[in-house]
């Protein structure tokens, strides 16, 4: 079982910057893949981005590419988003996943979800 705690959330004016964290908890973090999804009202979640084991690959979707950047680091047992650039459709609760085998919309483990709310 992966503990996982979301942080960093916020509200924040359009074209500022947000950073969220993930703590992790209860198993090896550098086992896990790691990901941040969203969901905003109405909608479906979705992809956001993730980040291999070892930190040597990450993924984006092309909605954040160049804006956010995911990382790690596995002494702490953290993932990071840094948000920048948002705007009003980054609003959203976003989540923070782990799972054993990167697969870009499947996660074995989630946190509660932290709010993020970009005004324009």
């Amino acid at each position: 079982q992966v503990q996982l705690v979301e942080s960093g959330g916020g509200w924040v004016q359009a074209g500022g910057s947000l950073r969220l964290s993930c703590a992790a908890s209860g198993r090896t973090f550098s086992n896990y893949a790691m990901g941040w999804l969203r969901q905003a009202p109405g909608k479906e979640r979705e992809f956001v981005a993730a980040i291999s084991r070892s930190g040597g690959s990450t993924y984006y979707a092309d909605s954040v590419k160049g804006r956010f950047t995911i990382s790690r680091d596995n002494a702490k047992n953290t993932v990071y988003l840094q948000m920048n650039s948002l705007k009003p459709e980054d609003t959203a609760v976003y989540y923070c996943a782990a799972t054993r085998i990167y697969r870009r919309d499947q996660y074995d483990y989630w946190g509660q979800g932290t709010q993020v709310t970009v005004s324009s």
